[in-house]
């Protein structure tokens, strides 16, 4: 799951980053509603979590435009404004749900799986090519109807290449895809996640390989 976090405050915002990594959870951060906006319209995340109390204003103000923009994306807000008319507030705005700080990160945790439990309005439609297919509202992979563990940035990877099967897929794009704004990517961190899934879909049988572009990029194509 990718997730969006809009945090001002530098410390909080690396607690949370590296507390939701050890959850499976990447995170993309932004410190204000200006580039909170900019991220919103170029990537498709899978949940927000949102501050109030911002440099350029109440994080509340970007609720209105998530709704907008992306209408099925969870909203959870996580803001030192935790009185009962702020919840009440942040709640009628269309957030999902809202949690105080201080908090204890189990409970936020639960809550973001809470939320991303609740059936969406909008059934995404499986992801397939050959015998390997992508179940995009669980995150799951089968070959054969078989399912096929993955680890969350393998599962990255094959998502982004299944999404341009037949395409060469850059490996700035791959790259974007697989690792929040923040990480820091070691320079053969993609080819070890690619050498692997590689090898587990060709364990599980699956008719459709990676191959590499000399110089540019990978390509999913059916053997």
């Amino acid at each position: 799951m990718r997730l969006l976090l809009v945090e001002d405050e530098p410390d909080m915002a690396t607690l949370l980053r590296t507390a939701l990594a050890k959850h499976d959870f990447i995170t993309d951060h932004v410190p204000s509603i200006e580039f909170a906006i900019e991220a919103i319209e170029t990537v498709a995340h899978d949940l927000i979590i949102l501050d109030r109390q911002l440099g350029d204003g109440d994080g509340a103000s970007l609720i209105a435009h998530i709704r907008k923009r992306r209408p099925h994306t969870p909203i959870v807000v996580l803001s030192a404004m935790g009185g009962a008319n702020h919840r009440i507030e942040g709640l009628n705005l269309g957030a999902d749900d809202y949690l105080a700080k201080p908090f204890v990160v189990d409970e936020l945790v639960a809550r973001l799986r809470a939320v991303l439990r609740r059936p969406s309005q909008v059934e995404t439609a499986p992801l397939a090519m050959g015998n390997l297919s992508l179940d995009l509202n669980h995150g799951d992979v089968f070959v054969s109807g078989e399912k096929v563990d993955l680890p969350r940035r393998e599962y990255l990877v094959l998502e982004s290449l299944m999404r341009r099967s037949g395409r060469t897929v850059r490996r700035a794009v791959l790259e974007e895809d697989v690792y929040g704004s923040d990480d820091e990517i070691q320079s053969n961190s993609l080819e070890a996640h690619i050498s692997r899934l590689r090898r587990k879909l060709a364990e599980a049988g699956s008719t459709v390989e990676i191959h590499p572009v000399r110089g540019v990029g990978y390509l999913l194509r059916q053997s």
